[in-house]
């Protein structure tokens, strides 16, 4: 009885999101097919204002879904200076989808409605992946090193269609959201790159790199964001069913400052002060972790996040 318990609590989850989800994707797909046919300049944003509100519309009934179905203890701080008539981007470490869950929770009505950048064939994805598009999500394609050697013509691709996302995010404030890792944290992937951080994989900037070189000097400022399950990583699965007790989030506001704006891709002194800026923030939030998680660093003392194998399918990335 014990174990089905937890089954049937996330199998309710799951239906009561997949309801509200039916609920508002049609009437979204309705609104953005008047966007489309209407070539008015000053509609458009305003549907795109309006399809935003029913985006988190629809967040805050999954998230009175969650609550109702599962008792979370939460301790979040550093929310309270932020605005919703501002332009973010919004920095985390990732260790599974639960955590895009954690942050559509923590920020809504706090900051404006967060955009992903996403995988292009994420667009694929049943109801969510045009969902997705509608809302003016950035898709990525990424290029392997080995295919920009066979077709260097595709090199700067990947700067050309985040400029041509960001240049959608210029007349309504938006909220920029990058997993900086590019992926979720796993004790085979810790391993493999030989991170030097102890609750963390390597950061990649050049999908935040590329966001400073197109709309930098319209970013109001940066939210840093440091996620703390006490358990450890669970998997989302793990989350629906109730078994996540415990949920920690730090946020540190940022400032926009000028040496962070410039040319990732053609300024090569730019993009190695970048990647150390990157580099040391990461080495801060490491610490942070061990801080949150009340224990002394000491080689001694395993991070908890070595402990178990997340399952979760790869989240939505940029690199």
């Amino acid at each position: 009885m014990r174990n089905i318990i937890p089954t049937l609590r996330g199998t309710l989850t799951v239906i009561l999101v997949s309801l509200n989800t039916m609920f508002w994707v049609p009437i979204l797909f309705f609104f953005t097919f008047l966007k489309i046919v209407i070539p008015i300049k000053r509609v458009r944003v305003g549907f795109n204002w309006f399809l935003d509100r029913i985006a988190n519309t629809w967040i805050l009934f999954n998230n009175i879904g969650i609550k109702l179905t599962r008792r979370i203890r939460w301790d979040v701080n550093g929310v309270e200076g932020l605005e919703k008539n501002k332009w973010y981007l919004v920095i985390s470490n990732h260790q599974s989808w639960t955590d895009i869950v954690v942050l559509q929770k923590i920020f809504l009505g706090k900051i404006p409605f967060l955009k992903f950048f996403l995988k292009k064939e994420l667009m694929w994805v049943p109801l969510l992946g045009p969902s997705w598009w509608a809302l003016d999500f950035p898709f990525m394609k990424r290029y392997s090193k080995e295919l920009l050697e066979k077709k260097p013509h595709l090199k700067g691709m990947d700067i050309e269609i985040t400029k041509r996302a960001c240049a959608k995010f210029k007349y309504i404030p938006v909220s920029i959201m990058n997993f900086v890792e590019g992926t979720r944290f796993t004790r085979q992937k810790h391993d493999k790159q030989e991170s030097p951080y102890r609750n963390l994989l390597r950061p990649k900037s050049g999908g935040i790199g590329f966001v400073f070189s197109t709309m930098g000097e319209q970013l109001s400022s940066i939210v840093n964001v440091t996620i703390v399950y006490p358990g450890g990583p669970y998997s989302f699965w793990d989350f629906l069913c109730g078994r996540v007790t415990e949920i920690l989030v730090d946020v540190e506001e940022l400032p926009v400052t000028e040496n962070l704006v410039g040319d990732y891709v053609n300024d090569p002194v730019y993009r190695d002060f970048f990647q150390k800026w990157v580099n040391g923030l990461w080495q801060e939030k490491d610490e942070k972790i061990d801080q949150m998680l009340g224990r002394k660093k000491s080689q001694g003392s395993p991070s908890p996040y070595m402990s178990r194998e997340n399952v979760d399918v790869e989240a939505p990335e940029i690199n």
